[in-house]
């Protein structure tokens, strides 16, 4: 099959805050640097930092630190974050936050004395998150994108990255192979240096937060290229994502914000049930806690008659959440709920994957001349991301990830090596096999198979006997692939990229449960009900995983390096 070719200095994977930033501070760093960006959807219309509704983390207040927000950080990943990154995180937030407004024009809601306002949200000891209204993404992406647009940066709309290439030593990243979603055509990117931030996008579970578009494409291109990943059984589940049956958007969440302005969460049986697993900060406790109680409670047949639990904002009255959360208002109306007066029933739903590459605080990984950033990195959050860190991630690491390629830039003038000889060729032949059977298995119908199989055994509690039928079911989806039709013409093909988005899901799928099983104890995110306690004795440990030759996972761990703060003063903390 023919394919076009071009060649560019910076190619970049993703167009959500952190890969936009990223094109933005590289060529304002050298405007003569030929740069690319690449996105499924349309410029400014996709992905999860459009979504954002919360806000970032962001250290402004002088009766707040660096210090504290650090603090908050690793207590909330128990103790297993790498520290360098979490420092980065904190330290670099507040400079970024001032670049957003000064430099791209997004501005954040004011006090009425003229400075930003901070809202409060769970597992923080200070309110420290930055927003505008209830739809922070929204504003951020809007900015960002009219920056690029008024810049030299090429985009590339409606195309995706379908994998990596590599060298014939698998030592160094040449670029990418991309399909052009509207022309159903192959494209080979070369590029000097590549930046993976496509956003993970839990969707291989049945309630997920992301959008359709979203599939963990950037976790799956990494793994298959060779790239060290770490942590990748720490999956977040949000606590209260929209109950919508029959909804494509179902899991949509409703943010942080509203728990931490004093919203309560019922059970079915009308009892207000977080004080039972959280007494001291009830509905504020963390991500991982709030979500794996709701879990509890609808295991032991308490949830509500829609399936899941109920949140409660109606006693802080009507005004006040029509004023403060519009956005999550409307949605909610939509469905016929009025939050601002009555429960709204929801659910955990998979929402971040704090999980992903190895990288350093330039956002370097294992292979020479890739980059990764964002949501496809791991180890910022450790165990548990705080909510209000996943965009203030995006965009410190984004600003990170732009001048460290433009320094690479600047001292790597060569081109890299040749791809590896026939590469392209065997990719497109994976990618487009299942064109060559009249008849076959449903992409979507296994697509749902494997969410419901990751929902149930590898999902918010976990066991080891749940997580081996895990293994096994998934190598059988695998193998039913296989044997996947597809059919009509290959421009707009949805079925076509509903099969790549699946591929993607499938080799996740392997690292999460890989990555669980090793972890024989309950810490953050991760919960087995057969360890149900977390261990400090055996558990400080960060687990890594490699595609092996055999294509399956190779599981390694290493010793957590407390390099700015010891595990005792991680652990007596108080927020």
């Amino acid at each position: 099959m023919t394919q076009e070719k071009f060649t560019t200095d910076i190619l970049i994977i993703g167009m959500g805050a952190a890969g936009q930033l990223a094109a933005l501070y590289a060529y304002d760093a050298n405007p003569e640097l030929n740069i690319t960006i690449v996105t499924k959807a349309l410029k400014g219309k996709g992905g999860c930092s459009r979504m954002v509704q919360g806000g970032l983390n962001v250290v402004l207040n002088e009766a707040d630190s660096h210090e504290k927000h650090l603090m908050d950080t690793l207590k909330g990943g128990q103790y297993v974050n790498n520290q360098d990154l979490a420092k980065t995180l904190v330290e670099e937030a507040t400079p970024t936050i001032k670049e957003m407004e000064t430099r791209f024009g997004c501005f954040f809601d004011r006090n009425p004395d003229g400075t930003i306002h901070q809202k409060p949200f769970a597992g923080q000891s200070f309110d420290r998150t930055v927003h505008k209204g209830d739809l922070t993404g929204i504003e951020m992406i809007s900015r960002t994108t009219e920056q690029v647009m008024k810049r030299d940066i090429t985009v590339l709309e409606e195309c995706r990255a379908v994998d990596l290439l590599l060298d014939s030593f698998g030592r160094e990243v040449t670029g990418a192979l991309l399909l052009d979603i509207r022309q159903g055509r192959f494209i080979v990117a070369e590029a000097s240096a590549t930046l993976v931030a496509t956003g993970g996008g839990p969707t291989q579970y049945r309630f997920h937060a992301p959008g359709p578009e979203k599939s963990v494409d950037g976790l799956g291109m990494l793994y298959r290229a060779g790239v060290v990943m770490r942590d990748m059984e720490m999956i977040q589940f949000h606590p209260t994502g929209l109950i919508i049956p029959g909804s494509v958007v179902a899991g949509s969440l409703l943010e942080e914000g509203l728990r931490g302005a004093g919203a309560y969460l019922y059970n079915g049986q009308g009892e207000r049930y977080m004080k039972n697993y959280a007494p001291d900060v009830a509905e504020r406790a963390t991500r991982d806690v709030v979500s794996r109680s709701a879990f509890l409670e609808m295991l032991a047949g308490r949830e509500c008659e829609e399936g899941g639990v109920r949140i409660d904002a109606a006693h802080m009255g009507s005004e006040f959440v029509l004023e403060n959360f519009p956005g999550m208002c409307n949605r909610c109306r939509q469905f016929g709920y009025d939050l601002s007066r009555e429960p709204v029933p929801v659910s955990p739903t998979a929402h971040f994957v704090m999980g992903g590459a190895d990288i350093d605080k330039d956002c370097h990984t294992s292979i020479e001349r890739l980059f990764v950033a964002g949501e496809d990195a791991g180890g910022v959050h450790g165990g548990n991301r705080l909510g209000g860190n996943g965009i203030c991630e995006s965009t410190v690491y984004g600003r990170q990830a732009g001048k460290s390629l433009a320094r690479y830039m600047d001292r790597n003038k060569s081109q890299p090596a040749e791809t590896a000889k026939s590469m392209v060729e065997e990719l497109i032949e994976n990618h487009t096999r299942p064109f060559n059977k009249e008849n076959g298995e449903d992409a979507f119908k296994l697509r749902a198979e494997l969410q419901e199989c990751n929902w149930i055994k590898a999902g918010v509690v976990r066991n080891g006997n749940d997580m081996e039928e895990a293994v096994r079911e998934i190598a059988a989806i695998r193998g039913a692939a296989t044997d996947i039709a597809l059919t009509g013409g290959r421009p707009y093909n949805m079925l076509w990229n509903t099969y790549i988005d699946f591929m993607n899901m499938l080799d996740v799928s392997d690292m999460v449960v890989a990555s669980a099983l090793a972890r024989k104890e309950s810490r953050a995110a991760h919960y087995r009900s057969d360890y149900p306690e977390q261990n400090d004795e055996i558990g400080l440990f960060n687990s890594f995983i490699i595609r092996g030759d055999d294509g399956l996972p190779e599981t390694s761990s290493k010793p957590v390096e407390f390099t700015y703060k010891t595990v005792e003063e991680c652990r007596n903390y108080k927020k």
